[in-house]
This record gives C-alpha cells, structure tokens and sequence, in this order.
C-alpha cells in the first residue's frame, strides 16, 4: 500500500501559523501557507503529510469544538480543500489528526448539556453526574480525560455519538480527499469504535490509512486486520535517542530485533510502524542529544531501521524545542520552511528510502554490534541495503559478512569497497546497496 512506501512530515498548524493559544474567534487564513511549502516538501522526498488536529478547538486542537469546521484560527473550509487539492496534485497524501477519545468544554454539544443539564438530548454522549460538580461549576461532574477537564471524555459506546463521528470521517473523505487518519491516544479508545472506524472506512476506501497513536503495551492490540494498519513506535522512539545519549546502541537494537527480528517470534515481523525522531508531544531531537554530531545519524539509523518515517517540521533544519518549557515551545511558527546541511541530509535519505524495497519491507538482520557502533541488514526478496553507524569520536574498522566486495552509500552516491573490512570515520554514517 500506498502508506507503506511513503515518507511522512507532520505539521503543527496552530503552532507553525503563530495564532493565538486561546481561540480568540477572529479569521485568519494561516492554513493556505502549506501551499507554499510544497516545493519544500518536494525537494525533500515526501509523499504523505499528517495534519496535527486543524478543527474548531478551544485552544490546542485536541480539545476540539466541531468536528466539521477548520479553526477559524487557521481559516475555511474552502482554505482547507484548496491545501488539499494543491497537494493531492503534487502527489502528496493527506492524513488528518482523528481526536475521538474526548472533546473540549467548547463542543457544541457539551454546551448544550451545560445549558439544559437533564434536559439536554446529548447528556448521555459523556461521562457525567448530576449529583456531582465540576471543577468549573457546571452543576455536574463529568470525567475528563486523565484528570484533565478541559478535556471532556466522550462515550464512544453511544451509537448517536459513533454516528456523529463517521459521519464527520465521511464528510472529512467527501470534503478534502483525505486518504487517511491518526488516531490520537488510540490506546486507550473504544476497542469496538476502532473496528467500526476500520470497516468504515475500508467500504468508503479500500486504501484508507488508520495509525494509532501508542505510548506503551503491546501495539499488535490495536495493529491487527481489525483496527489500526500502523501505529506509532515509541519504544524505538526511545531507543534511538537513549541509544545515542547512553553510548550503547544495545537498546536500540536489542528492540529492533525484539520487534522485526528473523526469529519467528518477534512482535511485529511484516507490520509498518511510524518511526520518528521527535514529534508535537515530545522534545526536540536537536535539543534531547547530548552530542549533536549525533543528530545526523539518528536520521541514518531512522531511515535505516524497519518503519514508516515521519519528520516534524522543522526537525529537518535542527530546531531545537524542551518538552520541560511546554508543549508551545515544541510546536514553534515557521512562517517559511529552511535548507541547510541536516535538511540536504534527510532529502538524500527520503529519496533514497522511497526506492528501497528493503527498506520498506526487508526485516532486521544484526551483523555487527559494539556499544558505539552498528551494522545490521536489511533484506527484502529483490533488493538488500546495510546500515553502518560509528557514534564515536574515533575510527571503527568493521568486519563481518557483506556478502559483496562493494557497496554505493545512498546519501552521497560514493562506492565503498569492503575489502579488508568497512572502515567507518568518526561520526558517520552509511546505508549501503551491495553490488
């Protein structure tokens, strides 16, 4: 499938436009500047872009008020449809951020449980009391989700509420084209909606793409032939970066192979998992490395390692963000896209990674593991890559079974001759087709 064999960029768009954090109600049309990131996108070899949450919100986006109105923050729906349309035409997919597990206090039909109380025809769409109060003092409880309720948990049990929701999904495929979504906090939604989403969708749209955001667990119970096609691989999101912070690429590639491994037993063997460096909920892949000659090569080893890619924008130029300042400082206006060394990098990886079979379908074969060093295979039927890293600051002559005498490094076009072992300088990386 289509998703399978794409690089994907995440934006931000409430925080890439600049607007205000409080819906202020005022129009604006910020959202018609990812036209002119296109050719940016282009150039950088991507070929799906995910939109963190674009809908009526009361601040953040996940705390949305209609699901059926681009933010008037960022524009119209018309704004919306001519994004879509520009991107489609460049060959870009479209998937969109899909928050189901709970709604914000601005939701139209909250407002009308806080207006009618008992007599609202929504009361049951929440978790709510009336013998109870709010910490607003809305003259009932409600649950709000993980305690924070600004956050209205919405009861995805409801078959009006199930309906409202598809419909929307519908209305999202009819309106933008959309050819996918991303399931915010997927983990912990309604196992039946999740079922419900995927046949859905899968009769509007055989490839329609569901990825399920997941933190922890096992992701086979949500990635299966009944839910979500992918999902998002935390643990070697913490691998990578760990990896390269502690100076032991053990981790990393102990979860790797524990996840994609050639033993029959290992978790996720033929499944696509999102594989990131950084994203909107965590800190910045320039800021959390110790040693920034080793941003490079968290990209290397992204691209290298089994997975569907994914760049936040900006990451792909070095911006730096601390999840311990606030989520907005991970989430920074970008008003024009830039280019520099890393960004020429990860173009050269993209485009490289969307030619490679291996990369997109081959498991994981380790062939060579130091605490600073790594070489491991990658091995689809009719295509093979190999992917070498030294994170340290001295030379590494690597010796182990290429099975070729040559190789062209994919990032700088060059033959590498394996006679005598791969000798790997400090800091480098490679990922390497055998001739």
């Amino acid at each position: 499938m289509w998703y399978n064999e794409s690089v994907f960029y995440q934006f931000y768009p409430l925080g890439m436009t600049g607007v205000p954090f409080e819906n202020d109600g005022q129009e604006r049309h910020g959202i018609l500047d990812v036209i002119d990131w296109i050719p940016h996108l282009e150039k950088l070899g991507i070929g799906a872009v995910y939109f963190s949450p674009i809908f009526e919100s009361d601040t953040h986006g996940y705390n949305t008020r209609d699901y059926r109105k681009i933010d008037t923050r960022l524009g119209t729906n018309d704004d919306f449809k001519k994004v879509c349309k520009k991107l489609h035409d460049s060959g870009i997919r479209v998937v969109l951020d899909g928050v189901f597990n709970h709604v914000g206090r601005g939701f139209w039909a909250f407002e009308d449980v806080k207006e009618k109380k008992w007599e609202s025809p929504y009361k049951d769409w929440f978790y709510l009391s009336f013998e109870g109060n709010s910490n607003y003092n809305d003259g009932f409880w409600y649950e709000g989700w993980e305690g924070n309720f600004d956050l209205v948990k919405i009861n995805l049990a409801h078959p009006d509420v199930r309906k409202y929701l598809l419909d929307s999904v519908h209305f999202w495929i009819d309106e933008f084209g959309i050819d996918g979504l991303r399931l915010d906090v997927a983990y912990m939604v309604d196992r039946n909606f999740l079922k419900e989403l995927r046949w859905n969708v899968t009769q509007k749209r055989e490839d329609f793409f569901l990825v399920g955001e997941t933190l922890f667990g096992n992701y086979n119970d949500i990635m299966n032939d009944e839910m979500c096609h992918s999902v998002t691989n935390y643990e070697c999101y913490k691998g990578l970066y760990s990896s390269l912070n502690s100076r032991n690429m053990f981790e990393l590639i102990h979860s790797l192979l524990r996840q994609f491994g050639p033993e029959e037993w290992t978790l996720y063997k033929g499944k696509h998992m999102f594989s990131f460096a950084d994203n909107h909920d965590v800190s910045r892949i320039a800021t959390i490395l110790n040693d920034k000659n080793h941003i490079p090569l968290a990209y290397i080893l992204l691209f290298g390692m089994p997975g569907i890619p994914i760049i936040y924008y900006g990451s792909e130029w070095g911006i730096e963000g601390d999840k311990k300042n606030g989520d907005p400082s991970l989430r920074p206006k970008a008003k024009v896209p830039e280019w520099n060394a890393l960004t020429d990098l990860i173009s050269k990886l993209a485009n490289g990674w969307k030619e490679s079979r291996a990369l997109h379908y081959g498991g994981i074969k380790s062939l060579q593991l130091t605490n600073l060093q790594c070489v491991f295979e990658r091995e689809s039927e009719d295509d093979r890559r190999i992917v070498a890293v030294n994170i340290d600051s001295n030379e590494f002559r690597c010796s182990f079974d290429a099975r070729a005498g040559r190789a062209r490094d994919i990032i700088t076009g060059n033959m590498v001759d394996f006679g005598g072992g791969l000798i790997l300088p400090p800091y480098t990386g490679y990922i390497l087709e055998p001739c």
